[in-house]
């Protein structure tokens, strides 16, 4: 069959629409569900890095967008810290994705695998972290941090993706204070605006491929919205196993690409 100009058989989109719908699952209640979908799209014959890039982005940010809304109508986010993270997000992110087909992958890898490492460790050896919210600062010094945590995590995410939603939730948790659903929550609507930056700046590019984007996408909204439900109904202890689960996958997965 052909979607979006690409000769697909029935396994291969029977693969990512379910890795779209694992993806969604997982982003829910951790962030980190690109660690999925995007290498099932880069499986793809004939699509290239940034293409693969793009259309996970028109499919995360359906699934992203319904479990933020999922969480907000449960956890009650509080939105001065998320709002104008998720703009300096968006921005950062816009920012990543035009640099996106410019750097090379390899720059980044062995950082973010030192990073996942140092985050896995601190949040093994430190179980009361993220157990219930106690922020760190209040005022413009706890803002001031969350700009600068929403613009570095934004331009990651617009570069590269997996795994942003676990850095948003381990720096909300870890730098900031909160509790680890609460996190969950408030990162999902950070990880919608960094979606929403990289696909404006991919769809100026014409990297999309909307339909292949949109057949995941529904698949991505049934794993997000079953996966938010999940983690609100189990709180905090059940996100933070998930969380230290995608962590570790995270670090396998980039320690095999590094090795290979």
């Amino acid at each position: 069959m052909t979607i979006s100009g690409l000769e697909l058989t029935a396994a291969t989109l029977a693969l990512l629409v379910l890795a779209a719908f694992a993806a969604g699952w997982v982003d829910a209640v951790v962030g980190g569900g690109g660690l999925l979908q995007l290498p099932a799209l880069l499986l793809v014959p004939g699509i290239s890095p940034v293409q693969a890039l793009a259309t996970n982005k028109v499919a995360g940010i359906l699934g992203t967008s319904v479990s933020a809304a999922t969480f907000y109508r449960r956890v009650q986010p509080g939105l001065a810290t998320a709002g104008p993270m998720a703009l300096t997000a968006l921005v950062g992110a816009g920012g990543g994705a035009a640099l996106a087909g410019a750097l090379p992958e390899g720059v980044f890898q062995p950082v973010i695998l030192v990073a996942l490492v140092t985050v896995a460790v601190y949040t093994v050896a430190r179980p009361q972290v993220g157990r219930a919210t106690e922020l760190r600062w209040r005022g413009r010094r706890h803002l001031l941090v969350a700009l600068g945590l929403g613009a570095v995590i934004g331009v990651y995410d617009g570069l590269l993706g997996p795994g942003t939603g676990s850095f948003l939730v381990i720096s909300l948790v870890s730098v900031l204070g909160y509790g680890f659903l609460e996190a969950s929550a408030q990162a999902k609507i950070v990880n919608a605006a960094t979606n929403l930056g990289a696909l404006i700046v991919f769809t100026l590019q014409g990297a999309p491929l909307w339909a292949l984007g949109l057949v995941m996408g529904v698949a991505n909204i049934a794993g997000a919205y079953t996966g938010a439900r999940m983690a609100v109904a189990r709180g905090s202890a059940f996100v933070r196993v998930v969380f230290v689960a995608v962590v570790g996958a995270l670090i396998v997965k980039l320690t095999a690409d590094l090795l290979g």
